[in-house]
């Protein structure tokens, strides 16, 4: 086993995904602590020019004609032949629609265990330690794996993404297991439609959540959105209920963004929803619960009445 550290990095329409920088980076601060390497793998067919991009100490790039496309039985499959081939220390991997089916597959099928919902990584002596978010943001549990090597699974937006960007050199291989008998296969691709708003490219967002009560009352966001000149945009249940549009939803099933400022409005901070948003330069929260999640990732803060708050800051604004 050598002391190195493994990142899968994603990608999909030919760009990589913010969170495999992130993690990148974290893997290049802890792989020394182990006398080891960080080691990006990412797995596609003529995309060599993307591993390029990666700015771990190396990468290895598996081209393969049935990872063209991303397949979690194609990837788990060779990542794990991968991990037999050349163990690592450990393997990181994004707490991501892609990485949930990979990290269970390959534990499953190595044996390793793995860690999910992690946002802090550190080293201990030569003991890797890992903090996961639990229970909606609720409980921050610490663990150690159970074994000398073990799966990671990250949450966005927890570590930088600049350290994870640059260039390294390249080590293209095929996959070191057939790929021809997958039972999953890939069909297509098939992206939301484009709403009347980007809420991606918006400098500054009204985000609303539970706490808005109804649907009658995500007019007062509207209004203080048009004077500030943004949009609104809303956590999961307000999109589940209906009350905006699927492409106004921030986090994990949702679109990440990251504006200039973030105004979590009656957003309790559920781990799906941060990863949508963390990345925002300023973040103000607003909640009735002193001890919602959202205030640990919050700039600034209060626990009033958001209902009060919203016309009288609107007023303000157009004042």
């Amino acid at each position: 086993m050598s002391n190195d550290i493994f990142v899968l990095a994603e990608h999909l329409n030919g760009k990589v995904s913010d969170i495999s920088f992130e993690m990148i980076g974290k893997a290049k601060e802890l792989a020394p602590k182990f006398g080891g390497k960080a080691i990006a793998i990412l797995m596609g067919r003529g995309v060599k020019s993307l591993a390029e991009s990666l700015g771990a100490d190396s990468v290895l790039y598996v081209d393969d004609p049935a990872l063209a496309q991303f397949n979690p039985e194609a990837y788990s499959r060779a990542l794990a032949a991968v991990i037999k081939d050349r163990p690592p220390r450990v393997v990181m991997m994004g707490n991501t629609s892609m990485g949930m089916d990979v990290g269970a597959w390959v534990s499953a099928s190595t044996g390793l265990p793995l860690i999910a919902y992690v946002n802090c990584l550190n080293v201990e002596g030569s003991t890797l330690v890992a903090t996961s978010q639990i229970y909606g943001g609720k409980i921050q549990a610490e663990a150690i794996p159970n074994g000398e090597t073990c799966i990671i699974s990250c949450l966005a937006g927890a570590f930088p993404a600049d350290a994870g960007k640059g260039s390294s050199s390249v080590e293209q291989i095929a996959s070191p297991v057939s790929l021809n008998d997958l039972k999953v296969k890939f069909v297509k691709l098939i992206e939301p439609e484009k709403g009347d708003v980007d809420i991606t490219q918006q400098p500054i967002l009204v985000s609303v959540g539970r706490g808005i009560g109804g649907q009658e009352n995500i007019e007062l966001a509207q209004e203080l959105a048009e004077a500030l000149g943004c949009a609104v945009s809303a956590s999961r249940p307000i999109t589940d209920a209906g009350w905006l549009p699927k492409t106004r939803q921030v986090g994990k099933s949702g679109l990440t963004v990251k504006p200039k400022v973030y105004l979590a409005l009656g957003i309790s901070g559920a781990p799906e929803h941060l990863e949508g948003m963390r990345g925002a330069e300023l973040i103000i929260a607003v909640n009735t619960d002193a001890k919602a999640p959202i205030f640990d990732v919050a700039h600034y803060g209060a626990t009033c009445d958001m209902l009060d708050l919203l016309p009288a800051l609107t007023e303000k604004v157009k004042g």
